[in-house]
C-alpha cells in the first residue's frame, strides 16, 4: 500500500501528464484522492498542474476543511465538486477535473459523447452526459453534477469543462484521457460527414465483453440523458427515460451533422490550438 508522499508525488505525476498533453492551461484543473473515508489529498488553487512537487499538496477532511497545508498553499476551490462524488460514490478513489480542448469543445456547444462509435469507448467509458452549467467555486456545480453519479463514470461540464472519477488515481486520469480521445474521434469523424455507428446488437456485444471482464463502475446505466433520444448506448437502446421524456434507443442510422455546432466546435478548438 502506498504511503501518504508516494500518492503526493503520483498526483504531481499525473498533473504533469494533464498539463504537457494540453488537458488544462495555466493554472487549470485540480486532482483529488482519497485516502479513508475522511482524509483526501487534493491539488491546491492557483498552481499550475505541470509544475507541481509533493510539498504543495493539501490534505482535506470530507467537508473540504483543511487538515494540512503547507505555507502558501490552500485547497483547489472546486474541492466541493471532488467531496460531492465522494459523497455519493463510495467505490470511487480518485477525481480528476481538467479542461481537455475537444471535450470541453462539446460541452460549449452542448453536445453530449453518446454515439457507439469504438469496441473501447463503448465498453470502458459509456455515454458522457452534459452537468447543466454552475458557477466555479460555488455549490451549483456539485448540485448539477450529483444527478449523474448515480449512473455514470465521467461528466462534461456545461461552458467548462470534464470530471471523472475511478477506483484509483490512475484509472481517473485514464478516464480522462478517453473521454478526450473518444470527443476527438467523434469531432474528426463529423468532419467527414457523421459516424458510423454501432447498431444495437453490436451494443450488446460489447456490453456482455464489459461484464465478463468485471470492470468496476456505473457503466452501462439505466438513464438516458441524450435530448432527441437517439444515439444514446449508455444503456444499450433499454433507457427508461431521457432528458427530453422519451426513450433512449441505438440506431445504426447516424444524425446528420449540424453545420452551424461544427462550425461552433471548429472555433473553438482552433482557438485553443492556436494559444
Amino acid at each position: 500500500m502506498q504511503n501518504e508522499y508516494e500518492i503526493k508525488k503520483q498526483i504531481c505525476e499525473i498533473g504533469k501528464r494533464i498539463y504537457n498533453r494540453n488537458m488544462v492551461a495555466a493554472n487549470d484543473g485540480n486532482i483529488s484522492v482519497k485516502l479513508n473515508d475522511n482524509e483526501f489529498l487534493c491539488t491546491p488553487t492557483g498552481v499550475s498542474k505541470g509544475f507541481m512537487t509533493p510539498d504543495f499538496i493539501c490534505k482535506v477532511d470530507k467537508e473540504g476543511n483543511v487538515i494540512q497545508a503547507n505555507k502558501g498553499f490552500r485547497p483547489s476551490s472546486e474541492i466541493k465538486m471532488h467531496m460531492r462524488v465522494y459523497a455519493k460514490r463510495p467505490d470511487v478513489g480518485s477525481v480528476v477535473h481538467a479542461h481537455p480542448v475537444y471535450a470541453t469543445s462539446f460541452a460549449i456547444a452542448g453536445i453530449p459523447l453518446t454515439q457507439p462509435i469504438m469496441p473501447e469507448a463503448v465498453i470502458a467509458l459509456g455515454c458522457v452526459p452534459i452537468a447543466e452549467y454552475g458557477t466555479p467555486s460555488t455549490m451549483e456545480i456539485p448540485d448539477n453534477v450529483e444527478k449523474y453519479l448515480p449512473y455514470y463514470d465521467a461528466v462534461l461540464l456545461e461552458s467548462h469543462g470534464a470530471l471523472t472519477w475511478s477506483t484509483d488515481l490512475l484509472s481517473a486520469y485514464m478516464k480522462m484521457e478517453s473521454v478526450e480521445f473518444y470527443a476527438q474521434l467523434l469531432y474528426q469523424s463529423r468532419m467527414l460527414g457523421g459516424p458510423k455507428e454501432f447498431d444495437s446488437a453490436t451494443v450488446q456485444k460489447l456490453y456482455e465483453i464489459r461484464r465478463k471482464m468485471g470492470l468496476p463502475g456505473k457503466h452501462p446505466a439505466n438513464l438516458c440523458q441524450n435530448k432527441d433520444g437517439l444515439n444514446c448506448h449508455n444503456c444499450g437502446g433499454g433507457c427508461h427515460s431521457s432528458a427530453s421524456g422519451t426513450t433512449g434507443s441505438v440506431t445504426s442510422t447516424p444524425k446528420e451533422p449540424n453545420p452551424e455546432v461544427i462550425a461552433e466546435i471548429t472555433r473553438k478548438v482552433l482557438e485553443q490550438l492556436n494559444k
